[in-house]
């Protein structure tokens, strides 16, 4: 079966659902089509000129990126200038571009998690909160034949867990009546005949964010033609969702070792460090990219040091004047999404016939002497 650009992204937008990122954050498809093929995918941080001609040496198909290749308007598109020669690549040897940015930043599992991860803290929580999953109840009519099937299906499409619970759903028995109508082709029953069936009343609970992705599941695992099912809002909410993660060392350290870690942990030549070297230093929170707007919300959530990159003068001397350490080793340590991010999908498309690639251009555009 043909694989395209449109089933990569139903993967990636299931990993980094689109409705968490910033209002306004660019998203989504930015060059090709959702129709083209795709044997090979190329997963970067950047799309700048050399990770394209590195895409076109390597047949990729589809580059899946975090930061976004069109950030600003464009007023033009010329072919003189960087941007202008990126996209006329991309368009002559047919490489689409898909940008996960906030929202793979905030979702669970993501940048900010596989930052903390690469430091070896396993246990951290969410440092800045941006909301919360609401809940749907979705009850499906199934006939009792196909009831585990049903239920099978919304499991693996991510509705009815609650907490370490997978299949959660509430069933009555009961019977469903219809008449089958001119131009129908009935599972069960005859056309113009009345059918009572044996069905069951399925009710689970479903978070918004995978609302219609459970129904289409539900729908192609249901034998109606016509499937009937109810959803209603529910009062509770669901699981809280934010940037940032905050978490705790195993032992405690000081500030000048911990840093000596993080440069070792991502790969880097230097950090900037802010604060005392000799502070001992135990909760540790980490926002990829620029963090410089969080420092109070590190603070109030306990953070002995908050790492992030790009970090401004006087976003500097705010931190020492409340008493918060930083690190700063710089905003391409976001680069661990590239293994992570094919991993991730890789294991979400074992049934389906490409591959995926990680880029291997260093797009840091820093060096140190």
């Amino acid at each position: 079966m043909t694989t395209t650009v449109k089933d990569i992204v139903t993967l990636v937008d299931d990993i980094a659902p689109p409705q968490l990122a910033f209002e306004g954050d660019k998203i989504g498809l930015h060059v090709g089509s959702l129709n083209h093929k795709v044997n090979k995918v190329m997963v970067a941080l950047d799309v700048l000129e050399n990770v394209v001609d590195e895409a076109i040496d390597s047949d990729v198909d589809l580059i899946v990126a975090h930061h976004p290749l069109i950030f600003k308007p464009l007023t033009s598109i010329n072919t003189n200038s960087e941007k202008g020669r990126i996209i006329q690549k991309l368009l002559q040897h047919k490489i689409s571009v898909y940008v996960a940015h906030t929202n793979l930043d905030i979702t669970s599992g993501g940048v900010n998690d596989m930052l903390m991860n690469q430091l070896g803290i396993e246990n951290h929580q969410i440092l800045v909160e941006t909301g919360e999953d609401e809940l749907f109840k979705l009850v499906v009519f199934v006939p009792e034949t196909h009831e585990n099937e049903l239920r099978d299906a919304l499991s693996n499409a991510g509705a009815g867990h609650i907490g370490n619970y997978s299949h959660c759903t509430f069933n009555t028995p009961g019977t469903g009546t219809f008449k089958p109508q001119e131009g129908t082709n009935p599972y069960i029953g005859t056309q113009g005949d009345l059918e009572k069936v044996s069905e069951v009343r399925m009710e689970t609970i479903v978070p918004k964010s995978i609302l219609s992705k459970a129904i289409e599941a539900a729908t192609e695992a249901h034998p109606y033609e016509e499937m009937a099912y109810d959803v209603y809002p529910e009062a509770i909410t669901g699981s809280k969702f934010g940037l940032g993660r905050i978490g705790q060392l195993e032992e405690d350290m000081t500030l000048q070792e911990f840093a000596q870690l993080v440069k070792e942990a991502f790969d880097v030549p230097a950090v900037r460090l802010i604060g005392d070297s000799t502070k001992s230093v135990k909760n540790v929170a980490v926002i990829g990219g620029d963090g410089n707007k969080f420092i109070h919300e590190a603070k109030r959530k306990g953070a002995d040091v908050l790492i992030t990159g790009d970090v401004y003068y006087h976003t500097a001397h705010d931190a020492l004047g409340m008493g918060l350490s930083m690190i700063d080793p710089g905003h391409h340590i976001e680069q661990v999404m590239k293994k992570d991010l094919v991993k991730l999908l890789s294991n979400k498309a074992q049934n389906i016939d490409v591959e995926f690639t990680t880029s291997n251009v260093v797009t840091e555009p820093f060096r140190f002497v």
